[in-house]
């Protein structure tokens, strides 16, 4: 009986997965020339967005192979159809209060500057459209804090009545933080 249990956790979970990359696959093919189509995903507490054309696919977690002498934000390498991906965990890049692997625990695989690296999320969300208006400039912090990754503050409408709520989701250059001199992935 359990392994039925887990069994319908498990196709539950991979349905919401296949769900959110034909999000990614339809937004894709639908993207008009002005842009503003974001994936977007939980790290902890907090969402994000990222630009969806650096969007390669979304596929479940798996153990990396460790790569000796690397920062503990780099989880190791896949192989994926033949191509050897590193992988980070974006929620220990950032500074995430925890890291735990579970069923809704995915990779976002991206191509970023030709280049394809692994995003580690807490899950996937949505893919979703914000006009201009609905983007707001990042927040000016002090220089102690490294906003730089950080290129906006999309505001998203939840319902449509009176008490209608909005969402904040923290818009990334996820091109940007992925080619840093310190990720040590790509060279300029």
């Amino acid at each position: 009986m359990e392994m039925i249990a887990e069994a319908s956790h498990v196709a539950r979970h991979e349905a919401e997965r296949a769900t959110a990359s034909a999000a990614v696959s339809a937004a894709l093919a639908g993207r008009n020339s002005q842009g503003g189509e974001y994936l977007t995903f939980r790290l902890g507490a907090e969402e994000y967005g990222i630009d969806i054309l650096r969007v390669q696919e979304i596929r479940s977690y798996e153990q990396p192979t460790r790569i000796a002498n690397s920062p503990s934000f780099i989880k190791g390498v896949v192989n994926l159809r033949g191509v050897i991906v590193p992988i980070i965990d974006l929620r220990l890049k950032l500074g995430c209060d925890s890291a735990e692997y579970n069923t809704f625990t995915v990779v976002v695989v991206l191509n970023v500057r030709g280049r394809v690296v692994g995003a580690v999320v807490d899950s996937v969300s949505d893919v979703l459209e914000l006009k201009k208006d609905e983007i707001k400039p990042a927040p000016e912090l002090s220089s102690s804090i490294d906003a730089s990754f950080i290129t906006g503050i999309g505001t998203v409408k939840n319902g449509s009545g009176e008490k209608e709520v909005d969402r904040m989701l923290i818009l990334m250059d996820i091109e940007g933080l992925m080619s840093s001199a310190d990720m040590g992935l790509i060279n300029d």
